[in-house]
């Protein structure tokens, strides 16, 4: 039997362990797609305790816990910090299999020193010993991006966003950049409630008079020109699927939707085409990587909606036909050479092989694997979905050039999920090696390594 999460956990033979603990180990970090606050970062201020750090606002572990039974006071409500780490801690060791497990005893070994097996019935002393931590040890947002070797990180922001603390943190000498992302699914989402009062805010913050789509269109690009201005070099829009319908529509959906009336099906893909179009040929001037996210339903339990609000952990996995609508999207903006750099990411395992082959055709000589094929995304960034999606891209493109992980997180501890991707990307590829499938060449190894976990997102983004 092994020891637990060793130094050689995932690193099953003599070949992984080199490329891992030789090349990929202390390479930086670009995460280029996350969900921390840049006014917590600005702020710094240092979490109360490992509760505040850990279950504040983490949606995978409050899953997690109501699975196991608990209550929802120690998920979402005020119940008392430290019955709500033990409380989440009896959940954690039930989930054998899960990545949560791996991810929490990684941040205790990384952040805290701690190698205990954390369960119901080691919590209370963990808990005391992560405080007793958190209270000598420097535990502030810049502190702990910076022990984690963190370069570059791409937040998650609205259009509407003034980006002040980006502004902000664009003045201090942090050792590592906050930049913007640009994200306008509010604007893209009519079908939506509070669409009308969504347009009122953009209209002031743009200065434009919204009447129309077309007037939605100009205010967006010219906020992605104030984007651009602070330094975002990224967008991301969120599809449940990928629309693609008649653009002489858009009006008549903006019109009705303005006045309150339903829309159809063909509507709101007419009109979501229209204005993805527009941003679309907008990043490829701006020099923008275009991040489109394809599968999530969310919201699925209305009433925990109402009481609890959106990304509180009632979402899952989509399974519309997608293929189609995302080509002929890709093709309508290559047709007038205004395809941006493009990744995209499913959260549905069964579109592996529709995205991996759909980058293909629409490579370009002018940048390295032009299109990307996202790393394994929420509920995939598991072993078995990360190894998955490693081997489909491996298997249908070009993995050494392939971009990388990125946290997708609102947790400042959870740079480990880096490490966990590195171990399972050095498991597969020294597999192959040693089974004589790829020949070594250690400088050629090394890059490709190091390229995955850093080198080509820098290159890739034009951070640097």
């Amino acid at each position: 039997m092994k020891n637990f999460m060793d130094k050689d956990f995932l690193l099953d033979t003599e070949c992984a362990e080199k490329l891992y603990f030789d090349f990929a180990k202390d390479m930086p970090i670009c995460d280029y797609h996350c969900h921390l606050s840049p006014r917590e970062i600005y702020e710094n201020k240092k979490p109360e305790n490992i509760s505040e750090l850990w279950l504040s606002g983490d949606h995978y572990k409050w899953r997690a816990m109501r699975s196991a039974g608990i209550k929802e006071k120690y998920c979402t409500g005020d119940a008392d910090p430290k019955k709500k780490f033990i409380k989440f801690a009896k959940a954690l060791q039930y989930c054998i299999g899960n990545p949560l497990y791996h991810w929490a005893h990684l941040e205790l070994q990384r952040y805290f020193g701690i190698k205990t097996p954390l369960n119901e019935k080691t919590a209370e002393k963990i808990y005391e010993r992560a405080n007793r931590v958190i209270d000598k040890e420097d535990f502030r947002p810049q502190t702990l991006i910076r022990l984690s070797n963190v370069k570059y990180l791409c937040t998650t922001d609205d259009p509407i966003d003034d980006l002040k603390y980006h502004k902000l943190l664009a003045e201090q000498d942090l050792g590592f950049k906050v930049l913007p992302t640009f994200r306008p699914d509010k604007a893209l989402n009519i079908e939506n409630d509070g669409f009308r009062e969504y347009v009122e805010e953009l209209a002031k913050v743009s200065d434009t008079n919204i009447e129309c789509a077309g007037d939605i269109v100009s205010a967006l690009l010219k906020r992605a020109n104030y984007f651009d201005e602070h330094g975002c070099r990224v967008s991301d829009q969120a599809f449940e699927y990928v629309p693609f319908g008649d653009i002489s529509l858009a009006e008549k959906a903006f019109d009705k939707v303005m006045k309150g009336r339903e829309l159809t099906r063909e509507e709101i893909d007419g009109y979501k085409t229209f204005v993805m179009q527009n941003l679309g040929s907008k990043y490829a001037a701006l020099g923008w990587v275009m991040e489109i996210h394809i599968g999530a339903m969310r919201n699925n339990n209305s009433k925990k909606f109402e009481m609890l609000g959106a990304d509180t952990g009632f979402d899952s996995v989509g399974d519309a036909e997608i293929a189609k609508p995302l080509s002929r999207f890709l093709d309508s903006l290559c047709s007038s050479n205004c395809l941006p750099k493009t990744i995209l990411f499913n959260l549905n395992d069964k579109d592996n092989t529709v995205l991996a082959t759909m980058l293909g055709n629409f490579q370009s000589h002018k940048a390295e694997s032009k299109m990307q094929f996202g790393p394994a995304w929420w509920f995939l960034d598991t072993m078995d979905g990360m190894t998955a999606q490693l081997k489909s891209l491996a298997n249908l493109g070009v993995l050494g050039k392939f971009v990388g992980m990125e946290t997708d997180s609102r947790s400042f501890t959870s740079y480990a999920r880096h490490e966990y991707f590195r171990r399972i990307l050095c498991r597969l590829l020294g597999r192959w090696i040693e089974d004589g499938w790829y020949a070594y060449d250690e400088d050629i190894v090394k890059e490709i390594i190091e390229g995955i976990c850093y080198n080509n997102a820098v290159k890739y983004f034009g951070f640097e």
